[in-house]
C-alpha cells in the first residue's frame, strides 16, 4: 500500500471525474442525502457524512431491476449491461465491506461483474460515529478494511493538515500516477488506529447485539420469540431495500414488441408472504415470525456466512432508521436477549 499527502479530495474528485462518471453522496434538498453524479468543475467542498446515506451502493453493481437475456426468433440472446468507467468517490468502510460480500454473493453473474470491473472504489474512514452504527463489533468499520477500496481517503484530526490517500490497489495507483503527490511521512497507521479507537469507543460495547447473536447461534431463541416480533413485521421490504447485503430477487418474464420474450431481474424481499412458497403450495416460511427468523438468520448465521467470511449485517443501522415496527437490528436483539 502506497500512502501520500493530499492537500484536498476536491482535486482528487476532480482528477477522477476527467475520464469517469464520478458519483458522490450529496443533500437531496428533501432532507436525505442520495448519490448523485458530480461533474468535473463541481467545486463543492468534500464534507463527508458520519452518517450513511439513505441508500448503499448496492444498486449500482445490482440493479433493482433489469433484462438477463431475450428470447428472439428461436434463440437466446445475451443483454448485458453497456458500462461506463465509473468512480464512487467517499464510500465509507461499513458500504464497503457490503460491496465486498455481494462481490462474492455475484462472482458468476456477468451482468454485476461487468458494472464492478468498471467501477473505482474511492473509501473514507470514518472519524465520528454515526447514530445507531456498529461497525466496530462486526469488524466493518470505521476505517476503511484492506482490499475493499482502491483509494481510501483519511481525514485528519488537525483540520490544518493535509488529508491521507492510500492507494491500496492497482487501479489505485495507476488512477493518482498523473498527480504527482508526495508520500506521506507522518506515523499515518497510527493515526488511523487511533481513529478507530474513538470511534469503536464511542459506538460502545454493543452488548445486545453480541449476545444476541450468540444466542441465534446457538439455536437458544424460542419461536415463540420470532412470532412476537412477527407481529411487528409489516412485510414492507423497507430493511430488505436499504440493507447493503441483501440480494433477493425475482425472475420475471415478459413479452416483446416483436412478439419475443425476456427476463428481467427485479429485486424481491424474504420478508414477503409469497418470496418463499413452493409451487405445490408448501410454503416453508408461512407466519410473519418464520420469515422474520430467516432474515436474522441470513445476516447473523455463522452457517450461512461462512462462505463470504463475514457477517450479512456491516453494522450500518439502515433497519434500524427505516422499520415502522421498530424491529431493526438494535430492536430485535434487544427483544431476543431480554426474552
Amino acid at each position: 500500500m502506497q500512502v501520500f499527502e493530499l492537500d484536498s479530495p476536491e482535486r482528487l474528485r476532480a482528477h477522477l471525474a476527467q475520464s469517469r462518471t464520478l458519483y458522490e453522496v450529496r443533500a437531496d434538498g428533501q432532507g436525505g442525502e442520495h448519490w448523485q453524479s458530480v461533474s468535473v468543475g463541481d467545486q463543492t467542498a468534500f464534507n463527508p457524512s458520519a452518517a450513511t446515506a439513505s441508500f448503499s451502493a448496492k444498486s449500482f453493481f445490482f440493479a433493482e431491476r433489469e433484462v438477463l437475456f431475450r428470447f428472439e426468433g428461436g434463440q437466446f440472446l445475451s443483454a448485458l449491461p453497456e458500462v461506463a468507467p465509473q468512480v464512487l468517490f467517499g464510500v465509507h468502510a461499513c458500504d464497503l465491506q457490503a460491496v465486498a460480500y455481494q462481490d462474492r454473493f455475484f462472482e458468476g453473474d456477468p451482468h454485476y461483474q461487468s458494472r464492478r470491473a468498471a467501477t473505482l472504489l474511492v473509501g473514507v474512514d470514518c472519524v465520528e460515529s454515526c447514530d445507531g452504527g456498529f461497525c466496530h463489533t462486526v469488524s466493518s468499520g470505521p476505517d476503511v478494511r484492506y482490499g475493499s477500496a482502491d483509494l481510501v481517503l483519511v481525514p485528519r484530526r488537525d483540520k490544518h493538515a493535509p488529508w491521507l490517500l492510500l492507494a491500496a490497489s492497482h487501479a489505485g495507483v495507476q488512477a493518482i500516477e498523473a498527480l504527482s503527490l508526495t508520500p506521506a511521512i507522518d506515523d499515518w497507521a497510527s493515526e488511523r488506529l487511533a481513529n478507530s479507537q474513538r470511534v469503536a469507543q464511542q459506538q460502545g460495547e454493543q452488548a445486545d447485539i453480541i449476545k444476541g447473536v450468540a444466542l441465534l447461534n446457538a439455536g437458544k431463541i424460542e419461536q415463540s420469540t420470532w412470532e412476537r416480533l412477527g407481529l411487528q413485521c409489516l412485510g414492507c421490504s423497507g430493511c430488505t431495500s436499504v440493507c447493503p447485503t441483501c440480494s433477493c430477487f425475482a425472475p420475471l418474464d415478459q413479452p416483446t414488441a416483436s412478439g419475443g420474450m425476456q427476463r428481467e431481474r427485479v429485486w424481491d424481499s424474504c420478508l414477503y408472504q409469497g418470496f418463499q412458497k413452493e409451487a405445490s403450495g408448501h410454503n416453508p416460511s408461512a407466519t410473519p415470525g418464520a420469515r422474520v427468523q430467516r432474515f436474522w438468520f441470513h445476516k447473523f448465521g455463522d452457517e450461512i456466512n461462512a462462505p463470504f467470511e463475514h457477517y450479512g449485517c456491516v453494522g450500518c443501522g439502515r433497519c434500524d432508521r427505516v422499520c415502522p415496527g421498530g424491529i431493526g437490528v438494535h430492536g430485535v436483539m434487544h427483544k431476543v436477549v431480554n426474552a
